[in-house]
């Protein structure tokens, strides 16, 4: 299909992107790596009349340790998530679920940034910087605001970005402890039919496809800090969840295999 007609601007900046969001309102969206928001604007579920290209803000790219941290720029790619030597020593769950987004030509033009701003319940970064305590940092108009990744998330596609921010870095805690992401699906490249990302030994626990944002497993994880086994935090895992049913699983079905990929990932982070 071809998208409704729109026009395209070109941002060199963080600033000049802000601006002109200001300047075009709810009708503008975003493009970086455009792997998400394209598709949709084919099939019309996105319909912007203005397409703002901020692809070739290079100062948005970048990898870097600081006060505790691993700042990473908006713009940084998949791929150089997935093979930066920094997080893989710092942030090694984050890497590691870098490397299962899509396949290489879209790690190769999607962005971290682009990722969590698209806020899908079943991608599977968002889920990761959830899991790890992060928080994303969007700059407009009025300053820079600095966002708990487990307030970001507000529905299906939906952040608590105003319509003239953007985001420009994510923030990851160094230092935590055993991790681990279970992921299943039908073929390597599809959505999760469900997901589990647990780092610090549990400590923070996330869900994919489990409800209309990212989710954290808060029972699971108050289970885990009150000294509970795998099994018994997992079984928890799915208290609150609103599970979608689609033509690969129904909502049953899911709240069933979410204990068990949670009880893997527990135990493969170190959790008896």
């Amino acid at each position: 299909m071809i998208p409704a007609a729109f026009d395209y601007k070109v941002a060199e900046s963080a600033e000049q992107a802000i601006s002109l969001l200001g300047e075009y309102g709810d009708e503008s969206k975003l493009l970086a790596g455009g792997h998400s928001l394209i598709p949709m604007m084919k099939f019309r579920l996105a319909a912007p009349t203005v397409l703002i290209d901020v692809g070739r803000i290079s100062d948005l790219s970048y990898i870097r340790e600081a006060d505790g941290h691993l700042a990473i720029g908006a713009m940084t790619k998949h791929v150089e998530v997935e093979t930066s030597d920094m997080v893989a020593q710092h942030a090694p769950m984050l890497a590691y679920v870098a490397a299962l987004v899509g396949d290489p030509s879209v790690r190769h033009r999607g962005t971290l940034g682009g990722t969590l701003a698209h806020s899908d319940p079943a991608s599977d970064l968002p889920a990761a910087v959830l899991a790890l305590g992060g928080t994303i940092v969007a700059q407009g108009p009025n300053g820079t605001r600095v966002i708990a990744a487990n307030e970001f998330f507000t529905g299906y596609f939906e952040s608590v970005l105003a319509a003239d921010e953007m985001i420009t870095e994510v923030r990851i805690p160094t230092g935590t402890g055993g991790w681990n992401y279970q992921k299943f699906n039908r073929r390597a490249q599809d959505w999760a039919i469900v997901g589990v990302g647990v780092a610090d030994g549990g400590k923070g626990i996330s869900l994919v496809n489990m409800g209309s944002t990212p989710l954290r497993a808060t029972a699971a994880e108050e289970a885990i800090a009150s000294g509970a086994s795998a099994a018994d935090a997992a079984a928890l895992a799915a208290q609150g969840t609103t599970p979608p049913e689609d033509n690969n699983a129904d909502g049953a079905y899911r709240s069933h295999l979410v204990t068990v990929l949670t009880r893997r990932a527990l135990e493969a982070a170190g959790v008896a």
